[in-house]
């Protein structure tokens, strides 16, 4: 039997929803398709606890990520930026990739990262990092140079 589309919107609506619930309900213990699935433009968000929950906490965002096991993703041009309770940035970090544990809610890579302060004023980079989301930690693990701008008054 045939339905057409055009007649019973409702019903391709609920058969789309029930799609969507069955993918998101997956275990992650299940196999990934044999195909490669790539997503551009990543970003994962973290806000700050009432009475600022409207206020991004963390922005952690990509140019691309692909699924690996163990709800791991790995991420191209990473940027990480933090921000303060009223929206200004604290910090700026730039990596050309890392892995993301979406479980762990931590980012980390042996490569080189760079990291501002949102004025720009104090600069660090070094290679190999990991980065806590949930208590907005960085550590920065070898060849750490730490570059401080000093204002003339």
């Amino acid at each position: 039997m045939t339905i057409p589309v055009t007649r019973h919107p409702s019903l391709i609506t609920r058969l789309l929803a029930a799609s969507a619930i069955l993918f998101f309900a997956m275990p992650n213990g299940r196999a990934q398709p044999s195909g490669v699935q790539r997503a551009s433009d990543f970003t994962s968000v973290e806000y700050f606890e009432p009475p600022n929950q409207q206020q991004m906490k963390s922005r952690l965002s990509g140019a691309e990520a692909q699924p690996l096991a163990g709800g791991l993703l790995a991420i191209r041009q990473l940027k990480l930026e933090t921000f303060d309770a009223g929206g200004k940035p604290e910090m700026i970090v730039n990596a050309p990739e890392c892995v993301y544990d979406t479980l762990n809610h931590t980012a980390s890579s042996p490569g080189h990262l760079t990291a501002q302060t949102g004025d720009g004023k104090y600069r660090v980079e070094g290679d190999g990092f990991l980065w806590r989301q949930n208590d907005s930690k960085l550590t920065i693990s070898n060849n750490v140079l730490t570059t401080i701008e000093k204002t003339m008054k």
